[in-house]
């Protein structure tokens, strides 16, 4: 067959790799000028390294990655690190990314507290009934559970940074779950970054006939037959295909396929989801005198962001041309002034941030900074939000749809993708 992939993301490289095994001809159409998706890259004329638009990175626990990178003979090329992630609390940032470290964590307080914190903690790495927790909400489990000092010292401020004000609190349990069910303390990267990885994909991808067009944005799909389709990009020809794989987002397949039913549409309109703002920062010194990673920020002592990741704490600075890069991340609504801000605008609203958190950070300290947005980044969970998510199969017979909004109960990462894209060519087939 000749089917096309609207998107060169990690699920959509996945599953143009296990159509291709199977010698049918793949065409996939990415609108960005490079493969990755929301993992893609760039890199500054003096780097030796690439660094991603939305920081990103592999847990050792990822399976399916592995089981990928391995099969593409580029396992050789994963390194894992254990970095420091903090928390704050009361105008200081703790350790947080061990059981004795969280125990430790004076935001817990003291006795019952941290019993009720580690048992906790404990049986959501235990168990596997992940169904049963979907019908509760994060706030009204882990008060249950946990305790009510824990929840609001510990997950709040975490719930409200990722949800924002108005979702925190709706958010379900089994999303939880899933977060602290699967991910390790080790964190990988690919050697000279992730596009470093999807740039060696894409060469492979090629060497079996997949095609790919960069700079592709897709204006239309529509059925002209039974089982075919058209596809246009902007500024190029009509292709035709048998079958469509759509891997963006759903509102993105509402808008490239106007004639879709209603219903459907209506369903598509009803997958909530939160946009992400990342800033990335080279700076001339480190921020962090303690060689720090990852720092959780809690919004309510005025932060103007989720989180604030030093890269060179993770990839040595030496590849980055001795500079100090650090990424400030938000995931916002999409209707969030942020996204609208210019990139010098949004720096002067995050460097504040970082004096706060390190006093001696100058603006002089800037050497440049660079923006990148993306509406669509993170599914927003609600109650029992197993009967939300939708088939691969869409309406149009021979059509499919595969996005974040579905590997749920897990949380959105490059290995959940990759296992997204090849679950879904399956069922193409």
């Amino acid at each position: 067959m000749n089917i096309a992939i609207i998107g060169a993301g990690p699920t959509g490289l996945s599953a143009a790799w296990e159509l291709s095994k199977q010698n049918h001809e793949i065409t996939i159409f990415e609108k960005e000028a490079v493969a990755g998706g929301l993992a893609r890259g760039f890199k500054a004329r003096n780097w030796q390294d690439s660094v991603e638009c939305f920081y990103h990175h592999w847990f050792k626990s990822d399976q399916s990655m592995l089981a990928l990178i391995e099969e593409l003979g580029l396992a050789d090329q994963v390194k894992f690190h254990k970095p420091v992630s903090v928390m704050y609390h009361r105008g200081k940032f703790y350790p947080f990314d061990t059981i004795p470290s969280a125990l430790l964590f004076p935001g817990l307080g003291f006795g019952i507290n941290k019993i009720r914190f580690g048992l906790v903690g404990l049986y959501l790495r235990m168990t596997n009934n992940w169904r049963a927790m979907e019908k509760f909400t994060v706030e009204d489990w882990m008060t249950k559970y946990a305790g009510e000092k824990v929840y609001r010292s510990m997950w709040e401020p975490m719930m409200i940074g990722k949800f924002g004000e108005h979702y925190a609190s709706k958010v379900n349990m089994a999303w939880m779950w899933a977060r602290i069910h699967s991910r390790t303390t080790e964190l990988g990267t690919f050697k000279g970054g992730f596009q470093a990885f999807f740039d060696a994909f894409t060469d492979i991808l090629r060497s079996k006939s997949v095609e790919l067009h960069f700079n592709a944005e897709i204006e239309s799909i529509r059925k002209v037959s039974d089982r075919r389709f058209t596809v246009k990009s902007a500024g190029s020809e009509l292709f035709e295909f048998d079958r469509v794989l759509v891997t963006t987002s759903p509102d993105g397949l509402r808008q490239m396929v106007p004639e879709l039913p209603q219903s459907y549409q209506e369903k598509l309109r009803d997958q909530t989801s939160m946009g992400a703002v990342v800033m990335v920062i080279s700076i001339k010194h480190p921020l962090s005198p303690k060689g720090y990673y990852w720092y959780n920020l809690p919004k309510q002592d005025g932060f103007p962001c989720l989180a604030l990741v030093e890269h060179t704490n993770f990839v040595s600075k030496e590849r980055f041309d001795g500079e100090t890069i650090i990424y400030a991340g938000d995931y916002l609504e999409p209707n969030h002034e942020n996204f609208r801000l210019s990139k010098d605008e949004l720096l002067a609203k995050m460097l504040p941030g970082l004096k706060q958190i390190n006093p001696e950070f100058d603006e002089s300290w800037v050497n440049e900074a660079w923006k990148f947005s993306a509406p669509y980044a993170q599914p927003i969970p609600l109650l029992n939000h197993s009967r939300k998510i939708l088939p691969f199969e869409t309406p149009l017979d021979g059509m499919f749809l595969a996005t974040m909004s579905q590997i749920y109960p897990w949380d959105r990462g490059v290995n959940y993708a990759f296992q997204l894209g090849k679950d879904v060519s399956r069922v193409v087939l």
